[in-house]
């Protein structure tokens, strides 16, 4: 069976993301920095930055990241969303509330049209998300 995992990318600041979905999302969090495995062409002052960061998450999805080192592009944010949908309501409904603290919602989460209560947001490591609570279940 194949599975699809997002994995998101940051300058310098993977760790403190990783740790910020952990504690929205909880499970266990697994860091691996550059100079742990002694990868070559690393600039000394980024040897603690992530190489991988593996979030196995209590729901059981995998949220991966890790920094990219300035000798490479980063192209993030922009051009991915990362999406959340179940009918578990307390549950996502929480995922949302921490994903805010400290982003941007671009659309509240309340009812859409198709029945659901549906939001979108930016949270404060520029990653985008789209939330959706199906069956219009939601509470307050």
């Amino acid at each position: 069976m194949a599975v699809l995992n997002p994995y998101l990318s940051f300058r310098g600041n993977a760790r403190e993301a990783m740790e910020f979905y952990r504690g929205v999302f909880g499970g266990d969090l697994v860091l691996s920095t550059f100079g742990e495995a002694q990868m070559p062409g690393i600039a000394a002052e980024e040897a603690d930055l992530v190489m991988h960061g593996q979030l196995t998450t209590t729901a059981g999805f995998t949220l991966m990241g890790s920094d990219v080192p300035a000798s490479m592009p980063l192209a993030a944010g922009s051009s991915i969303t990362v999406s959340i949908s179940g009918d578990e309501v307390e549950e996502i409904r929480g995922y949302w509330d921490g994903l805010a603290d400290g982003g941007q919602v671009t659309l509240p989460l309340e009812q859409a049209p198709w029945g659901d209560f549906f939001g979108q947001l930016t949270d404060r490591f520029g990653t985008n998300w789209m939330v959706n609570i199906a069956g219009g279940g939601a509470t307050g």
